[in-house]
């Protein structure tokens, strides 16, 4: 998990892999974060959660966040994101 995240889907695939990885499934995963399995659901999606919750699930996975200057996605990042999306239609 070295790649450096940018947009929330990518944050998502991320966090489902290390769930896979470790073999949990969605309800076991927010049984040991103390959530409801829905905020599984939107973090593995890219949707909208509390920070609360991302922590609890991370620390569940036994992840760290780690905050360092990046800058956001550029526009040809945020494109390319739509435009894959639109493939998979």
């Amino acid at each position: 998990m070295t790649d450096k995240i940018r947009l929330p889907d990518e944050l998502g695939l991320q966090l489902a892999a290390r769930r896979e990885a470790l073999g949990m499934s969605k309800s076991e995963l927010a049984e040991k974060a103390g959530k409801v399995r829905e905020v599984i659901y939107r973090l593995e999606a890219g949707e909208d959660t509390t920070v609360s919750s991302l922590f609890a699930v991370l620390g569940a996975l036994g992840l760290a966040m780690r905050i360092e200057p990046a800058g956001l996605p550029s526009a040809e990042d945020v494109a390319r994101r739509f435009q894959e999306d639109d493939d998979a239609s």
